[in-house]
């Protein structure tokens, strides 16, 4: 598999870790860069908190001296804020590379014609990407994406087209749309039609990469020029080292005993207090981490209880000591999908937004409305 271009950058590795809010942190990014190289992308980070230099946005969109290329995913409805985020984070040498969101398909977001919804007003569309493409100059810019709405009201094809013409670098596609959310089985076919519609620029496909043999099929089945990986990670971060070695790159080969296991979760929790400066606040967030890291493993249900329970590493390292460490690697339990699922569920849009591909006067306040809500972060 050959090197993934974007712009100027190189990836040795075309893997790239796909945004996901609450997770990855500067603490999971570098966890994630000490198992296999790829692109490691930001938390979401909305464009309005960014102009406004918002403490929390602030924070999020700091990188590791270890990190290279640094990658920040921008969200944004208004072209004026994004232009501005865009220009904010090439000036200011914050990232190497801007991604931008058109996949979110969280009802707080679509019900005021942001996320995945988006892309069905095209000259809006095509307005925040041109002016994101402007505003970082050099720095490259992507595009992430759904396939559309719903199956009746797809996007994916026009808006890769739009974004290839206003000077995107590449675009990637989870393969799934607004309505489906996480459910189901993502449709790979959707990424081998967009790769056959795209071709000046690369194609990544996302969705249902558990493992490297799925990040393989994948590219074999769509001829995709490299992967996104989302929910796979979860309590895998090794799963980046998988996923190198599998498209010819060098990684440590992990025997993932329970043992292993443990340590890792323990470094995770280490890089969370030294990214918040906080024990306690570090080892809050490690709690949600717990029923990822030990999925399949014989760690029982009180146990992982306590897990969610701590507020120093010292109590870490005190369940630790009472895991059986021998435990080794317990094969397919461990395997397969991790994180959210849920069921289809209608989408949440702006009244009369799917009447028209164009932008009227109504739907403009809503997305006003949407960037004052979302400027906190």
């Amino acid at each position: 598999m050959p090197p993934l271009k974007i712009g100027p950058l190189t990836i040795d590795v075309p893997v790239v870790l796909a945004p996901m809010a609450g997770v990855t942190n500067m603490a999971f990014r570098r966890l994630c860069r000490e198992y296999g190289i790829g692109l490691y992308v930001t938390e979401m980070i909305t464009t309005r908190a960014l102009v406004e230099r918002n403490d929390v946005t602030m924070r999020l969109i700091q990188h590791h001296e270890s990190e290279t290329p640094r990658s920040i995913q921008l969200y944004g409805v208004d072209p004026k804020y994004t232009g501005e985020a865009a220009r904010i984070i090439a000036g200011e040498g914050h990232a190497d590379h801007i991604d931008l969101n058109f996949g979110c398909p969280v009802p707080k977001v679509t019900r005021k014609g942001g996320g995945a919804a988006l892309p069905w007003k095209l000259d809006l569309f095509r307005d925040i990407v041109k002016a994101a493409v402007d505003g970082a100059g050099d720095v490259p810019v992507t595009v992430k994406m759904r396939k559309g709405v719903d199956d009746d009201h797809p996007t994916y094809l026009d808006a890769a087209r739009i974004a290839e013409d206003v000077g995107a670098a590449a675009v990637s596609l989870h393969a799934r749309t607004l309505e489906e959310a996480y459910s189901g089985t993502a449709d790979w076919s959707a990424i081998a039609r967009l790769k056959e519609h795209i071709h000046g620029i690369p194609v990544l496909g996302n969705g249902d990469i558990w493992s490297a043999e799925d990040a393989i099929r994948m590219v074999d089945e769509t001829g995709c020029d490299g992967v996104v990986v989302g929910r796979g990670c979860l309590g895998r971060p090794w799963l980046f080292g998988e996923l190198a070695r599998a498209f010819g790159g060098e990684a440590p080969i992990v025997d993932a005993t329970l043992a292993f296991v443990a340590q890792a979760f323990r470094r995770h929790a280490e890089l969370l207090v030294d990214f918040y400066e906080d024990e306690q606040r570090g080892c809050r967030d490690i709690r949600k981490h717990a029923s990822w890291y030990f999925k399949g493993y014989p760690v029982g249900g009180d146990m992982r209880g306590r897990f969610t329970k701590v507020d120093t590493l010292a109590e870490i390292d005190d369940l630790i000591g009472e895991l059986d460490l021998s435990a080794p690697y317990p094969g397919d339990s461990v395997e397969g999908p991790r994180g959210r699922a849920g069921r289809a569920r209608r989408a949440v849009l702006p009244e009369h937004w799917l009447s028209s591909r164009t932008l009227d006067h109504a739907a403009s306040a809503e997305l006003q409305e949407a960037e004052l809500d979302t400027s906190g972060g």
